[in-house]
């Protein structure tokens, strides 16, 4: 009876996501809250502890994050992002991912990617260089990266697992591990992506393109460009307008192959201070993470005094960013809501909360079984939890659902915390396995050349094969770096 029982219950836990994911956005929080019903009202089981403190952490640094980005703050970003990728046009394909790396890790999202696009579609088709490579590889990057970054909510969803007794690894910890896998992880998949696809030269349905007058020819380009008034583009592509603001100007040509406007990124300087603002603030959590006496200690049930911990300490550090964002950008705190960051945040913390709940309910019931059976399995085949969170990103297409899902299982089963998180890392790069973000669609579109595809079989995409290599190289290296520095 008690296998029956088992069994059951797994089959309500996998049915709850299998419906989440095809309702998608909150449908994952909705149905993970009504597995969580089932499993206490129908199996009798007690309610595992709902994921309060990851909750905390998420609505914190989205609200900071939404009021730097309706300050302009992602427009600083997006700005600085691409006077890097121009500056150095020939090494756009390992520059775009790393550039977009740092900044989604600093601001703990990837809506940074969608600006971007255009401007590493421009500089590398100028260049000679198939945009497929550096546009897929800087898409998929983002899959990994939020679990380097401090103010995720991937990263929330994890540093309230693993900071707790008896794994006690925290975020400074986490990044140490996160951080360097992920880097090595782009920079192999760059010198792997550079020999993906035909060169442009080579490419039949490019140069067709170009023979009708589609597209223009980057070497008839390059041959006639002119010369632009350094007054009005700056060394980097930045101006200073006339009203305060910085703007950032790519460059462009039409189908006949002569100049056209440039777009140009624009931001005021109430953004970037937003911004400096936000990253002072994720500066002072890895710091507070990594000298615990800098936080207040208070005894604990008439112990010595223990530092505050690092879910507090997130909270508050965030809340506090985002009063002083308030005086020095002077964002429209109407419009908060409406920002993309902050919606897409709300969407992670609810799919987050029933999915999360459900999994503490199912695991708190048979943590005995789970331990025994499944922990035997992934300690004697390890790559088996790195598949597993593979594959519910790859389903749900949610990092902090895949995290709250799987991790938990992981960590119960007896993995040493940090392989879990090094391989957790890589394996959130599932998330980009189907031709299904809106990342991936929009980086499709900006590519006027045809070379970065969404495919019709649903694995012969542009990005499948660099999801694929980065994300078992972040896997392998994360676990290797987890394995030796905290064993």
């Amino acid at each position: 009876m008690d296998v029956l029982v088992f069994v059951l219950e797994a089959l309500v836990v996998v049915g709850a996501i299998i419906m989440g994911t095809r309702a998608g956005g909150v449908g994952v929080g909705l149905w993970g809250g009504l597995g969580t019903f089932v499993l206490v009202f129908v199996f009798q089981e007690a309610p595992g502890s709902p994921p309060a403190a990851a909750m905390a952490i998420i609505l914190a640094v989205v609200t900071a994050a939404a009021l730097m980005q309706a300050a302009g703050g992602i427009d600083w970003m997006v700005a600085v992002a691409a006077r890097v990728i121009q500056r150095h046009p020939k090494q756009i394909t390992l520059i775009a991912p790393l550039t977009a790396f740092a900044f989604s890790v600093g601001a703990g999202t990837s809506n940074i990617i969608y600006p971007l696009l255009p401007v590493i579609y421009d500089v590398s088709y100028k260049n000679g260089i198939r945009p497929s490579r550096p546009l897929s590889l800087t898409v998929v990057q983002s899959g990994s990266a939020l679990a380097a970054s401090p103010v995720s909510a991937a990263m929330a969803a994890m540093v309230t697992l693993t900071d707790t007794e008896p794994y006690n690894l925290g975020l400074t910890q986490i990044l140490a591990i996160t951080i360097p896998a992920c880097v090595i992880g782009i920079v192999v998949t760059a010198l792997v992506v550079n020999r993906l696809g035909k060169n442009l030269e080579d490419d039949p349905v490019v140069q067709a393109k170009i023979a009708a007058g589609e597209l223009a020819d980057w070497r008839v380009a390059e041959q006639t460009t002119t010369t632009v008034d350094a007054a009005s583009t700056g060394e980097a592509g930045a101006v200073e307008a006339n009203d305060g603001s910085d703007t950032t100007a790519g460059s462009a040509t039409n189908a006949g192959g002569t100049a056209t406007a440039p777009p140009v990124l624009t931001y005021t300087k109430r953004g970037r201070n937003s911004a400096l603002t936000f990253f002072a603030g994720v500066v002072a959590i890895v710091l507070l993470g990594l000298f615990p006496g800098l936080r207040p200690s208070f005894p604990v049930e008439g112990g010595d005094p223990v530092p505050i911990d690092m879910t507090t300490t997130i909270v508050m550090v965030m809340f506090v960013v985002g009063v002083l964002i308030l005086f020095i950008g002077r964002p429209d705190v109407k419009i908060v809501p409406d920002m993309s960051v902050f919606k897409a945040g709300m969407i992670s913390a609810i799919a987050l909360f029933g999915i999360a709940w459900l999994t503490a309910t199912f695991i708190a019931a048979h943590e005995e079984v789970i331990v025994d059976t499944i922990g035997s399995w992934v300690n004697n085949y390890v790559f088996l939890f790195a598949v597993a969170v593979f594959l519910v990103a790859a389903l749900t297409t949610s990092q902090s659902t895949a995290t709250r899902t799987i991790v938990p299982i992981g960590l119960a089963a007896g993995l040493a915390p940090g392989v879990v998180t090094g391989m957790w890392a890589g394996a959130l790069g599932g998330v980009y396995t189907l031709p299904a973000n809106g990342t991936q669609i929009a980086a499709a579109n900006f590519d006027l050349s045809g070379s970065t595809k969404l495919g019709t079989k649903l694995f012969d995409h542009s990005f499948f094969v660099p999801m694929l290599v980065l994300s078992v190289v972040t896997i392998v290296v994360g676990a290797l770096i987890g394995a030796l520095l905290f064993r």
